[in-house]
């Protein structure tokens, strides 16, 4: 099947208030370009470079998502233009981005990354460096004023036990969940509406466990293949 193929039976299959993220690293703008003109809007890149020079080369009118983890150096290189950054796992980054962004006079939308997975490997804050992060954004005293929380993005551990991938998703959920009360309970406007969970093999499920934006690349574009 085609790209163009591809997209639209996915897109046929997820329900409205899901959000599709194609994640388009390592693919050349020929293939996003085509996802493009099947009315893709939304592409995640890990690589800031990269996403930048697509940016560049592409319609204005496409929401460019950081979905990989960010390095604080890179951040100005896409504070002009990224719309949504998936794994902000720091105070400090959070901070880096906000400087940058005032650069531009900008507010950029952020999603904090929770630690939900059994692997070493992956990124992310747990509970208690959440509710840290939250106090200092909502402290009215706060400088955090060029960003956004608008929800949390989590991934699950890479393994084809689905008993344990789900449980890690409905973890994560619950967080939301917890967030989204504290937050009425305190009469606070900063409630999170994005819970950015699933990828291309686990997708299904974690849209069953509660997530609004799913980030599915191969499953549009193919396998990828990376230069060594």
């Amino acid at each position: 099947m085609s790209i163009k193929e591809n997209l639209l039976q996915i897109k046929s299959q997820l329900p409205d208030h899901v959000t599709l993220v194609a994640v388009s690293k390592t693919k050349p703008v020929a293939d996003l370009m085509e996802a493009y003109n099947a009315g893709q809007r939304i592409f995640g890149e890990n690589k800031i470079q990269e996403m930048t020079d697509k940016w560049q080369e592409m319609p204005k009118d496409i929401q460019w998502h950081m979905i990989g983890h960010v390095q604080t150096n890179k951040v100005k290189f896409m504070a002009e233009y990224v719309s949504l950054i998936h794994g902000v796992d720091s105070l400090k980054l959070l901070q880096e981005i906000n400087k940058q962004a005032q650069k531009h006079n900008r507010v950029i939308d952020c999603l904090l990354q929770i630690y939900i997975a059994e692997e070493e490997s992956k990124f992310g804050l747990d509970e208690k460096e959440l509710d840290e992060i939250l106090k200092q954004v909502e402290n009215d005293n706060s400088d955090l004023k060029n960003i956004r929380i608008v929800g949390l993005m989590g991934m699950a551990t890479f393994t084809d036990n689905q008993t344990q991938i789900k449980k890690e998703f409905q973890n994560l959920k619950t967080i939301f969940d917890k967030i989204n009360a504290d937050a009425i309970s305190k009469d606070a406007i900063n409630r999170v509406s994005i819970l950015s969970m699933g990828m291309s093999g686990d997708y299904k499920l974690a849209i069953e466990c509660g997530s609004t934006m799913v980030r599915i690349g191969s499953s549009i574009f193919g396998n990828r293949t990376y230069k060594i």
